[in-house]
């Protein structure tokens, strides 16, 4: 159910491959200012990086997609569309700190989004992020998500807390 590709007006998404491990690696995996709000604690080597995209490639409900910069070529992050329930979808992303504030995850969430919602059977796209997470939070009121509430305890991000964090929740729907 989920596309193959999908393009922005600056980025190409295509499927995480093998072959990504070393720019993923040295472009943002090991940051700990990137991976801060992340369920994953950043990698020390890329065997790490390449068990990740393996996880990526095998997850059923999900689909992994490596954001690449339609200039140069170059690896700058990665979303993820996951499948929850018939009816609705959820994202995850990151972008490597280089490429903060320039607008691109919010170009890759708002077509996401409208793709999303685009599709006869899906009514509902949305997902959470950490109370803390300001930007984050940002990117999802720019796309037109609303913050619908506080999920208390919700989900572990190990770089911060090893007790679950708070979350806002965020969605959009038909």
């Amino acid at each position: 159910m989920f596309p193959e590709r999908l393009e922005t007006a600056r980025l190409m998404l295509r499927p995480i491959a093998p072959g990504d491990a070393a720019a993923i690696f040295d472009g943002y995996a090991q940051d700990p200012e990137v991976t801060r709000f992340l369920t994953w604690r950043p990698h020390v080597a890329i065997t790490e990086t390449e068990a990740h995209i393996a996880r990526c490639q095998v997850e059923a409900q999900s689909k992994t997609y490596v954001l690449v910069g339609k200039r140069d070529g170059k690896i700058i992050g990665s979303f993820a569309l996951r499948h929850p329930a018939p009816h609705r979808l959820g994202y995850g992303y990151v972008l490597a700190r280089p490429f903060w504030g320039m607008g691109l995850m919010t170009e890759v969430l708002s077509h996401a989004t409208q793709w999303a919602l685009d599709q006869r059977d899906i009514w509902r796209i949305g997902d959470v992020c950490d109370c803390e997470n300001i930007g984050s939070a940002r990117v999802m009121e720019k796309v037109g998500l609303e913050r619908e509430g506080l999920l208390r305890r919700w989900i572990m991000h190990p770089n911060v807390s090893s007790e679950p964090r708070d979350c806002f929740a965020y969605a959009r729907s038909r």
